[in-house]
């Protein structure tokens, strides 16, 4: 009869088996220091558009808490309100001078005056996203994803907003018409509407879209629409409905902005970063920014390629090519905004906290195999070497195997981490790591569950990967550096310091935010991705 070995002899075994392959290393690994191979990236996702009354061009972003002014010309793009408190989904420009924007994940509404000067008008409205002012000065805005209504915000911040109208169907980017009425799209109901901001009364404009995220006018009193899903640019007669499509760009589209003295009209691109500056007359199109990658989180090696879950796409990098190549994006698919992946010679397996999904895709095809749903913020994956998947919830500490055709049987196999952010398992399957985002580095025996502390002073750790010599690389985020454990003796070497990572906390959300990862190259090279000035980082090999 077979007797399985106690769990402490295990250990032993791994301690004796990794002391050893430390002692024959000729000497420790040396790197150079990180540069970027794609990247700086000019903003992390990019959303929400608007144009001044000087004829200046401002983009947000969400991920990258930054609200940016881009310069039509050239395309350069520089920060103009940073983290945190320039998180902006949408822009408006109203009266005296000032400016407002919305915090979609913070649930706030900003309001910068005259004089500079930022200051909340309204808080407490998770998934605030489009604002717009009238031609009286009044503000509005909307809640869409995290809730689905239209408010009238104070610009003093002193009075509490008022609800005009709610289940919509997701009014996203509106805008305010001739005649005093608010037009928009519903989302999720494929068509553009008007509303009259005091009684609430909605009547339908125009049907027949996929998915409409955003409208404004021209100078003529001309609506145009973007679509999300099929990467549209449509003028919309707002008398009969009849809709005429102007440019075809690629899916993800976001918001638009138009330029009434240069009779432009500039849509962004939450896959690429891109915004497009179109023409209205012609279609013409010319790119002002775009980036090879947007939001770059999780990573994972195959061969020569590195998968990289990008918030919005899901992408690979070629090593050897020194190039990227993207595999889907959100909305042009069925991807939804991964934030970490695993990857194998088959799979590609990507986890969202934001989406609450694990989804599966065939590497070859890009086919999507399954998704699942109903986990408690799913924040990295691997796969176990009986086929099962194992989920780090970081919502509630738990680690959950995932097992069945349809990924229904779920078990919890540890329970109780202090938020589990990054996975990395041993290459026998035997053993499993984790960095725990509560200052803690673990490993289990995939066996019985059995746990083994590594250390316990770390400054939220999230990346973490095993290198050829049996040594655990971690992005110690909370002090901006990379570290080289030994699994065994809890040993650690400074790799990397003063990395551009580590973007504010957002309080009610995960501490991670965007994932920074860290992987090993089949070359030796250690390459990571940074949410302060977003990209893909490589440490070459010496």
């Amino acid at each position: 009869m077979y007797c399985r070995p106690r769990t402490q002899w295990r250990w032993m075994t791994l301690v004796l088996c990794l002391s050893f392959g430390s002692a024959v290393q000729a000497q420790e690994a040396r790197y150079d220091v990180p540069r970027a191979v794609v990247g700086p990236l000019p903003y992390l996702g990019v959303h929400g558009l608007g144009v001044d009354a000087e004829g200046r061009l401002y983009a947000g972003s969400v991920v990258g808490q930054s609200l940016n002014r881009v310069d039509i010309n050239s395309g350069k793009v520089t920060v103009f309100e940073g983290p945190d408190e320039g998180m902006a989904d949408d822009v408006a420009f109203g009266p005296d001078g000032e400016m407002a924007w919305t915090s979609y994940l913070s649930g706030i509404l900003r309001i910068r005056d005259a004089d500079g000067e930022v200051r909340d008008a309204a808080l407490g409205l998770p998934g605030i996203n489009s604002l717009a002012y009238n031609k009286e000065g009044r503000l509005f805005a909307t809640q869409v994803f995290m809730g689905d209504a239209l408010y009238e915000i104070d610009r003093q911040g002193e009075a509490p907003v008022r609800k005009i109208k709610e289940d919509m169907g997701g009014l996203n980017g509106f805008e305010f018409g001739a005649d005093g009425k608010l037009y928009g799209p519903l989302w999720f109901k494929g068509k553009v509407v008007r509303v009259d901001v005091d009684s609430g009364e909605m009547e339908t404009v125009a049907r027949g879209f996929q998915i409409p995220a955003a409208v404004n006018f021209d100078a003529e009193g001309r609506l145009y629409v973007v679509d999300t899903k099929t990467g549209e640019l449509v003028r919309v007669d707002v008398d009969s409905g009849a809709k005429t499509t102007l440019a075809t760009l690629k899916p993800a589209l976001d918001n638009l902005a138009v330029d009434h003295k240069r009779k432009r009209i500039y849509v962004s691109n939450m896959a690429d970063n891109s915004i497009q500056e179109v023409d209205p007359e012609n279609g013409k199109v010319r790119t002002l920014v775009r980036s090879d990658l947007a939001a770059p989180a999780g990573l994972s090696v195959v061969g020569d390629d590195i998968y990289i879950a990008d918030v919005f796409a899901l992408r690979r990098y070629a090593v050897g090519e020194g190039k990227v190549h993207e595999l889907a994006r959100v909305w042009g698919s069925d991807l939804e905004y991964p934030m970490n992946i695993w990857a194998d010679q088959d799979t590609v397996v990507t986890a969202s906290w934001a989406a609450g999904v694990v989804q599966e895709f065939d590497r070859h095809s890009g086919e999507l195999k399954r998704s699942l749903h109903e986990f408690k913020a799913p924040h990295d994956v691997v796969r176990l070497n009986d086929g099962s998947l194992l989920v780090a919830e970081l919502a509630n500490g738990n680690l959950v195997r995932v097992s069945g055709k349809e990924g229904k049987k779920r078990d919890v196999v540890v329970e109780d981490l202090e938020g589990p952010a990054g996975l990395s398992l041993s290459k026998e399957g035997s053993t499993l790591y984790v960095a725990d985002a509560g200052g803690n580095l673990w490993a289990f025996d995939t066996e019985d569950w059995s746990r083994r502390l590594i250390r316990d002073d770390l400054v939220l750790p999230e990346g973490i990967d095993l290198t050829r010599e049996g040594k655990l690389l971690v992005m110690e985020v909370g002090k901006r550096r990379l570290l080289e454990v030994d699994p065994i003796r809890g040993d650690q070497r400074v790799l990397a310091e003063e990395l551009p990572v580590g973007l504010p906390q957002l309080q009610g959300l995960p501490p991670t935010g965007v994932f920074n990862d860290v992987v090993e190259a089949a070359n030796g090279d250690l390459y990571f991705s940074a949410d302060r000035k977003g990209g893909l980082y490589r440490m070459k090999r010496r």
